[in-house]
């Protein structure tokens, strides 16, 4: 029996294999990874085996050890290879899953069409391919040649070269890979000079005589306008702004019954211009181009100064005869008209007109700061001639007529969801050439619209809907884009997620300007950082910034009221963009007037009209790819709860007087309060949450999509006051007006009115109290305690 026995425990033939498999206990149990055996050995074996047999058993042991350090290397070997694999495995199926863009790019894949088998050429592209592919498709020499196409002719709404341009771009759009394709038609009611009677302005004696008649070239007018004769002293009102009126009331000037003689620019539009004169009891408006603002000069770069710059003066925008209403051929409505309409007459006229008008004038010298740079005027009020008697007849014969508006859109639709859109939108009218009104604006959308189109072809699968839009009768107020918001307004705050405007985007090569929500701001940041400045070559835009004293108060800036974009914000409950890149200080002098050429504009910039161009093609497309492809909208739900702070905090300062008063601003804190925490409350939920839970991405981005929304007071009239946002609107029910009214407790506590001030802080209160509700989700999350 000792032979078998030492077979198997030395490895000897027969046994060896086994042997190395399992090591026997207790006298012949061994263990093998195939089976179990059990060896019976005799106790009494002969005492000539038992030496050798303990001999073996050691060598046995020890070379037992040894294979078990073997094992173990071998082992930790293994285990590293396992683990290595796995982990690159799951880092793979982790990159093809993750839907979700952080700060820089965090690799997103887009959307398969072919869904989750990613079949043959589809699989997944990420942000750092595409930003590339939206660089390599983009082209500057495209953008310039369309500017020069078209701005070839002056081409107004209504028109027949108007007519032929839409129909070109049409053709444009469909040419491209487009999803769909169409037309939005309205009738509007728009304002042109008269053909039977040209406006006219005179030097009158006491008695109304006309003495002289001061030439007004007939293309120059304000749409909109009151219409009819006005005739009085002429007062010089600055910028016409309320600051400026407010000025003349504490000097003494005589306004009632005066005409208003205006210089462009101050920061505000021409239809706050004459509305203000309007509340001062003024009778008409004359606005002019001041030197001091816009350079005169006979060669091609400046303004000469026979010329003015005409613009609508409707204090809205839209149909100013359906206002809130879309203008729609179905749809007939009463007589009404919007309470924006002037209702005293206005009219542009040249440096040259203004500067023999006022050098007549006699009366009070100009406030420090008021001085233009009139050839041969010395800086007086008026309102008195030095004449005496003499005074100023202005006749305004604008007349109506109905006219249909052509939207031309385009559309790449969403793989993921489609119902969600971000828009991209350019005025196409012009009253002249129109290079910077018009052309530059849709030279960069029908780009964009070529350049999305082409990476679709090459992979880009977008997770949401692309809206390409030239609009018809901008001119007259984004007559088009907002008769559109309003035809389909009960479902755009659910679907619309931004609008880009591209309007007046090249209007010098210096600064870039976002006029912008306060929403979009953060997306700005990501952008900037990536695209060359066009005048610096090597330097990011944000960099570039950033060495003049930060980038967020330099570039970002407030919506106003005759941007392409304000409509949307305040009117519409959308988050809006527009970009625009000016001249640090200076004035483009041509916009709205013949001289808006392609040529002025390329001779102005150095020929860097495609590479400007190109710059904001890059912006805006990267914002855009930036909202099309997050899973999460990265829009900054928290940024309106500054704004609710700095009213608490001019409440809190003015506390002792609200009390005496009996007015408490405490809801108001609390309002605040709660729109904070339901903001944060939201960022922290989405951070905790699987975001590749599809119903919960859905749930997010839901409220997030409608926070702008929220704050359209839902206490006005959109008819009466279309423009209801309580931030970025206009009446009495805006922030604004309520912090105006507030300052009135301590510069001029007798204009207080309590009644007033009540409800103007209720109206913001609840709207704000709303904005939080909605933003908690459901009702179950909204915390109100007693």
């Amino acid at each position: 029996m000792a032979d078998p026995v030492r077979k198997l425990l030395t490895g000897s033939p027969g046994g060896g294999a086994q042997a190395d498999e399992g090591v026997e206990e207790g006298g012949g149990v061994k263990c093998s990874k195939n089976r179990l055996e059990m060896k019976l050995v005799q106790s009494g074996s002969e005492n000539s085996s038992e030496a050798g047999l303990t001999n073996d058993i050691t060598a046995l042991v020890l070379r037992r050890q040894v294979d078990r350090r073997k094992a173990a290397v071998y082992l930790t070997l293994i285990g590293l290879l396992i683990f290595t694999t796995a982990f690159l495995l799951g880092y793979v199926s982790f990159r093809g899953m993750c839907h979700f863009c952080g700060e820089e790019g965090e690799l997103v894949p887009v959307e398969d069409p072919a869904g989750p088998d990613h079949s043959a050429g589809g699989g997944v592209i990420y942000m750092g391919e595409l930003r590339d592919m939206l660089k390599k498709y983009l082209r500057e020499e495209k953008i310039e040649s369309t500017v020069r196409r078209v701005s070839r002719a002056t081409h107004p709404t209504g028109s027949s070269e108007g007519n032929a341009l839409a129909t070109e771009i049409l053709q444009s759009f469909q040419k491209l890979q487009m999803d769909h394709t169409w037309t939005d038609s309205h009738y509007a009611t728009l304002q042109y000079p008269s053909r039977a009677q040209r406006n006219a302005l005179w030097l009158v004696d006491a008695d109304g005589t006309e003495l002289e008649e001061i030439l007004l070239d007939s293309a120059d007018y304000c749409a909109y306008s009151a219409t009819g004769t006005a005739m009085g002293g002429v007062v010089y009102v600055n910028y016409a702004r309320k600051e400026d009126f407010d000025k003349l009331r504490v000097l003494g000037v005589a306004l009632n019954g005066s005409v208003a003689m205006a210089r462009v620019g101050g920061g505000v539009s021409f239809a706050e211009k004459v509305w203000h004169a309007q509340e001062a009891g003024m009778v008409g408006v004359l606005i002019y181009p001041d030197p001091a603002d816009i350079p005169q000069d006979p060669r091609r770069l400046g303004l000469h100064g026979n010329v003015a710059i005409s613009e609508h003066v409707h204090l809205g925008s839209g149909d100013p005869f359906t206002p809130g209403f879309p203008s729609f051929n179905h749809t007939q409505f009463p007589p009404t008209q919007s309470s924006g309409l002037p209702l005293i007459p206005a009219q542009p006229v040249s440096a040259n007109v203004a500067s023999k008008l006022l050098s007549q004038l006699v009366g009070m010298s100009c406030p420090q700061g008021w001085q233009g740079r009139l050839p041969y005027v010395r800086c007086v009020l008026g309102p008195g001639f030095s004449v005496e008697g003499r005074q100023v007849k202005m006749a305004v014969y604008n007349s109506m007529s109905p006219v249909l508006l052509n939207n031309i859109f385009a559309s790449i639709e969403g793989k993921a969801e489609p119902d969600q859109y971000i828009i991209m939108g350019a005025q196409r009218d012009a009253w002249g050439p129109g290079a910077v009104k018009a052309g530059v604006g849709t030279a960069i959308l029908l780009e964009l619209a070529r350049t999305f189109s082409t990476m679709l072809q090459n992979g880009f699968y977008p997770r949401r809907s692309l809206l390409f839009v030239s609009w018809d009768a901008g001119e007259f107020g984004n007559v088009g884009a907002t008769e559109w918001l309003e035809g389909y307004l009960s479902m755009l705050h659910l679907k619309a997620v931004a609008y880009f405007s591209l309007d007046q985007a090249v209007m010098g090569d210096d600064t870039l300007s976002a006029y912008t929500s306060p929403l979009l701001a953060d997306l700005i940041e990501g952008a900037i950082k990536q695209v060359d400045h066009p005048k610096h070559t090597g330097q990011s835009i944000l960099s570039l910034a950033e060495t003049q004293g930060g980038w967020r108060n330099k570039i970002v800036k407030p919506l106003y009221l005759n941007s392409g974009a304000y409509s949307f914000t305040s009117f519409g409950g959308v988050p809006a963009m527009e970009l625009r890149f000016h001249e640090e200080g200076r004035v483009y002098p041509f916009v709205n007037t013949q001289m808006d050429s392609a040529e002025r504009l390329q001779e102005l910039l150095q020929g860097r009209l495609g590479v400007v161009g190109l710059a904001v093609g890059e912006l805006v497309g990267l914002m855009v790819l930036r909202l099309t492809h997050d899973l999460i909208l990265p829009l900054d739900v928290t940024c309106y709860s500054t704004a609710a702070l700095r009213l608490s905090s001019q409440l809190n300062q003015l506390s002792a007087e609200l009390q005496v008063r009996g007015l408490s601003p405490q809801w108001v804190y609390s309002a605040r309060g709660d729109y904070s925490r339901a903001a944060k409350t939201l960022q922290e939920a989405i951070k905790n949450t699987d975001i590749q839970d599809e119903r919960m991405t859905r749930l997010y981005n839901t409220r997030i999509m409608r926070v702008e929304y929220y704050f359209l007071s839902q206490y006005v009239s959109a008819v009466e006051t279309p423009f209801r946002h309580v931030l970025h609107g206009r009446g009495e029910h805006t922030l604004s007006a309520l912090t105006e009214h507030l300052a009135l407790l301590r510069s001029d506590p007798q204009l207080f009115n309590e009644a007033r001030f009540r409800r103007q802080l209720a109206l913001f209160t609840w709207t704000l109290q709303g904005a939080a509700n909605a933003l908690s989700g459901d009702v179950w999350n909204i915390d109100n305690p007693f």
